[in-house]
């Protein structure tokens, strides 16, 4: 048989691989500033840009979408065209791949500092820069078919099935959670309100984790790891079950972040229940990993490409079983809103995405570079130190996450809570230290690996094509004894087949869950009290939004005595019909604001927002003087009206003619309260709208109450 000569052209997988080293050392940089601003709100720096609220985010989006992202297309690149003996389908989608998205990692890491951000967990990112990222991800699609159609091998090995499913369900996932309204070209509202948006949200968040994090990971998985111990995959009877299965079960999971919340009793349920059997395809794919080290564990004692590795498989273990584990909701009780969930997203984010990422690259850049790694024992020192880091940085956040339930959750004698909130803060300080010290040493390892690969970059000299031959694929294939025996080589030879059954796969779970929530109008009762905001108010929102106070503050009381003891009556489905987006929280680091409303005066707040620790001393919550300085902006209230009107809140048509007016007359009152307490303020800065966004919150429910 003729065989037909190809080249692979590694600088694409190279240019990705540096970027994904690049990207890596800042969002860790970042993520180690915001660790100890927890513990020392001094470096928060009393100005806007570098506050924890904003720059958390940059941290996560950095992390997953610059790290993780490049991490991946870096294994695309180079493995793809070797398991399909093809190069790529084209060099120059591979080119706008790569300098389409590290512009939208630049164009986050500027606009989310600023502030610009639609608050929605790994989804913060406004309009024009989504728009961007659904363009770049179908270039990249076209890439990728194009090269599985002109491929010359005909089964599509596992790795290649990972791939097209992350591919397919990240674009579902991506397109439906981020439809939104526009209002200018740095503000949109979501399309969903409350509870629906807290449920696509989470169907979101939870599957970016599996089908961004997680699937494409164990494509790398597959292709590296035997490639590294030089053996064959353990069982590809198991790769086959683990990839069905998981991802069918995986995006039914989303709902498990929101047991005890005002989301519907039926989809909490569904979401318990298949994040319990999560567990199965989870610990296959595990064990498939490790059983392929089978009769290499002495190389994986001196190699620190298979420490990595190992490692790495193990982690994802750990966090596949505490995720399903943390589903029930006797557990969930204690660890949502708690470090435990901060504890349990880095074990797989350092352990399992960080150590593979580290492990491929160490094995990539000789090959790359064609010589050795410069230095073994350099290596072997950074996989130590990340493991240390990783210890310090995960065991603080699970004592602290008991301790937090322990002393939230106390109540004394005679029936009274036993600890304020601040008490609580102020006992994690030095929880915050040691895990911020754990990041540290992680970071380190992390620079020793840059300045090893760096070495290894100039000892050797890159080698850009690689030339191979393979016989062509043949046309009219007529399936052998063995294809026919097995069934599932007829779906690996139809990738668009593959591609189908995939997107039907992974949409059954979210269309079965998402879609009742809106056409069964019990699902979210209304209540009529619940009125719109007003102009003032939903400006407020807005900049509480802008800041990320919702990083940080939670506004969903959860049924739970010692909750409702502490912040009021639990909160109902119908509370939230005109929050757009939800703003339930993921962590409480300070207390839930669901009932603040009416709570304390407008000097109050305007004091806790100025001064911190005045109103609450030991308070670990950056100050906002710059809130008191700037002028609120009402160029866009008619924008706001009119698109919140569109989106079906009711204001009355033509208001936006007359919003800035309510908004002046309410603004004048709260100064005016704020003058009668010696406070001098000009009703037209933006802590004014903020205070009248806080003492919004809960009202209605207390007249629904008043009125029963």
């Amino acid at each position: 048989m003729e065989l037909q000569k190809y080249t692979f052209d590694n600088k694409i997988p190279k240019m990705f691989a540096i970027a994904t080293i690049t990207w890596g050392f800042v969002g860790m940089l970042v993520g180690v500033l915001i660790a100890f601003q927890l513990a020392y709100p001094a470096l928060n720096f009393e100005q806007p840009y570098t506050t924890f609220g904003r720059i958390r985010p940059l941290h996560t989006n950095a992390v997953i979408f610059a790290f993780v992202g490049n991490g991946i297309f870096t294994a695309i690149y180079y493995s793809m065209p070797r398991l399909l003996k093809t190069e790529m389908f084209s060099r120059l989608l591979g080119q706008i791949h790569f300098w389409g998205w590290q512009l939208i990692i630049l164009l986050a890491a500027i606009t989310l500092p600023l502030g610009l951000s639609s608050s929605k967990e790994y989804a913060e990112l406004e309009w024009p820069i989504d728009i961007a990222v659904v363009i770049v991800w179908v270039v990249l699609g076209i890439n990728m078919f194009g090269t599985i159609l002109k491929r010359r091998e005909r089964h599509l090995y596992v790795a290649i099935w990972f791939y097209i499913a992350s591919w397919v369900a990240i674009a579902m996932l991506y397109i439906v959670n981020n439809i939104e309204m526009p209002v200018t070209l740095t503000k949109s509202y979501s399309w969903y309100a409350g509870v629906q948006d807290a449920l696509v949200q989470w169907w979101y968040g939870h599957n970016a984790v599996a089908f961004f994090l997680t699937t494409p990971y164990l494509g790398l998985m597959y292709y590296f790891l035997p490639k590294a111990a030089n053996r064959p995959v353990y069982s590809y009877r198991l790769s086959i079950i683990h990839f069905w299965s998981l991802i069918f079960i995986y995006i039914w999971a989303g709902p498990h972040h929101l047991l005890y919340t005002a989301l519907p009793e039926w989809a909490q349920s569904l979401g318990t229940a298949f994040s319990v059997m999560l567990i199965l395809p989870s610990w296959g794919g595990m064990l498939n990993g490790l059983f392929t080290l089978r009769g290499a564990w002495d190389k994986v004692r001196v190699d620190p490409i298979l420490k990595f590795m190992v490692v790495a498989v193990t982690a994802y273990g750990m966090a596949t079983f505490e995720g399903p584990m943390m589903s029930l909701k006797n557990v969930n009780a204690i660890s949502h809103y708690s470090d435990w969930t901060v504890a349990h997203v880095h074990i797989g984010a350092l352990g399992w995405n960080g150590f593979l990422t580290f492990g491929m690259l160490y094995w990539l850049f000789p090959r790359l570079f064609n010589t050795k790694i410069y230095s073994l024992k350099l290596a072997n020192a950074h996989f130590w130190i990340g493991t240390l880091g990783i210890v310090l940085y995960a065991i603080p956040m699970y004592w602290a996450a008991f301790r937090t339930y322990f002393m939230l959750s106390a109540f004394t004698p005679e029936g009274q809570l036993q600890y304020q909130f601040i008490d609580v803060v102020q006992s994690m300080v030095p929880f915050f230290v040691l895990r911020a010290i754990g990041g540290t040493i992680y970071l380190v390892g992390v620079i020793l690996m840059i300045y090893n690969l760096y070495k290894t970059a100039k000892a050797g000299k890159f080698v850009r094509y690689e030339e191979h031959e393979a016989p062509a694929l043949v046309k009219n294939y007529q399936p052998t004894k063995q294809d026919k025996k097995f069934w599932h080589s007829w779906i690996e030879r139809r990738p668009i087949t593959l591609l189908v059954v995939s997107l039907i796969v992974v949409g059954i779970g979210g269309a079965i869950e998402i879609i009742p929530t809106f056409l069964i109008k019990s699902n979210v009762p209304t209540i009529a009290s619940v009125k719109p905001y007003t102009p003032l108010e939903l400006q407020g929102r807005d900049i509480y939004i802008r800041e990320g106070c919702n990083n940080c503050h939670s506004q969903m009381i959860r049924p739970f005595r010692y909750e409702v003891a502490r912040y009021g009556d639990y909160s109902k489905a119908g509370e939230f019909v005109y929050d757009r987006p939800f703003l339930w929280g993921s962590k409480r680091t300070g207390p839930d604001l669901a009932r603040v409303g009416a709570k304390y005066p407008d000097s109050w707040h305007f004091n806790h927002m100025i001064d911190p620790v005045s109103i609450s001393p030991g308070s670990i919550m950056p100050p906002y003087p710059w809130l008191a300085e700037d002028d609120l902006n009402t160029s866009t209230t008619n924008s706001k009206i009119h698109a919140m009107r569109k989106l079906g809140v009711p204001y009355a048509p033509g208001y936006e003619a007359i919003a800035n007016q309510d908004l002046e007359a309410q603004a004048k009152q709260i100064a005016n309260r704020l003058k009668a307490d010696k406070i001098e303020i000009s009703e037209k800065k933006e802590i004014i709208a903020l205070i009248a966004y806080l003492q919004r919150l809960g009202k209605d429910i207390k007249a629904e109450q008043a009125t029963n």
